[in-house]
Parts: structure tokens; C-alpha cells; sequence
């Protein structure tokens, strides 16, 4: 996105290959803020069982299903905090996000180790908030 600035001055903490910027500024475009998603099926059935990096793909999964409703995609994303119970995990979901996000326009993050999450087999959510330019936004049906 040619009109989505962000900022990672001298003397804040190495990146090293993380899909993040240490601040975002908004471009135009719709606001979306997205309830955190969970590594959960359509029928409510886990995904990726008691595999993070699984389940941080299928929450990315859904938000990218949530975003293309509207006409945004990945590069959309501004805000991303990730929830997470086990700090063994955080490569593997580190690997998850890299996968699908990129430093060129990675959002601000934020990871937050929780003692769980709404249902004890779910190890990881993502709560994103996007920013849509007007040009792709769509109103979702």
C-alpha cells in the first residue's frame, strides 16, 4: 500500500524478521475491527488440535475470509494483537504470522501471554483492526 506509513526510528528494539512495524499510521479508507478469531470450524470443531502454529493459520485463515468480504485483503491490517497461553509457542505462531504478513506492511503488534482463552483448547486468537481503502471497500452482504 503505497499510502500506509509507518515508522521504526533508531534506537527502538530489532524487528529481526518479524512481520511488524513498531508504529502504523492509518490511511484512508473504512475502519474494521474484527472480534478475535480462534482456530475454530464452521460446526465450532477445533482446528489444528494442540498445534499452535495450525491454529494461528486458521485464525489468519478466517480474518483474511473476513476481510476479503469486504473487498480488503492481508496488507489491510494496521492493529494485531495476539493472544497466546503457552510461551513455548511463540516461534511457531512467529512462523504462522510470517507466512501470511511481511514487513513491507506489517501492522503494529502487540503478544500477550494468557492464562487461557474462552475454551481451554484453543492456544492462540488474533484480533486485527484494518483499514480498507474506499476504492475496495465493499458493504458485507
Amino acid at each position: 500500500m503505497s499510502d500506509r506509513l509507518h515508522a521504526n526510528p533508531p534506537g527502538t528494539w530489532p524487528r529481526d524478521g518479524f512481520p511488524m512495524n513498531h508504529s502504523v499510521v492509518e490511511p484512508e479508507g473504512r475502519r474494521v475491527h474484527l472480534t478475535g478469531q480462534v482456530a475454530w470450524d464452521a460446526d465450532g470443531a477445533l482446528i489444528g488440535g494442540d498445534d499452535a502454529e495450525a491454529q494461528t493459520h486458521a485464525a489468519l485463515d478466517h480474518i483474511e475470509t473476513i476481510l476479503a468480504a469486504m473487498g480488503g485483503a492481508m496488507q489491510d491490517i494496521v492493529s494485531l494483537t495476539t493472544y497466546f497461553t503457552r510461551v513455548e509457542d511463540k516461534e511457531a505462531i512467529t512462523r504462522a504470522r510470517a507466512a501470511r504478513l511481511h514487513q513491507e506492511f506489517g501492522p503494529a503488534a502487540t503478544g500477550v501471554q494468557v492464562a487461557g482463552l474462552w475454551a481451554p483448547e484453543l492456544l492462540v486468537e488474533l484480533t486485527v483492526i484494518a483499514v480498507i481503502p474506499p476504492d475496495r471497500f465493499k458493504r458485507p452482504d
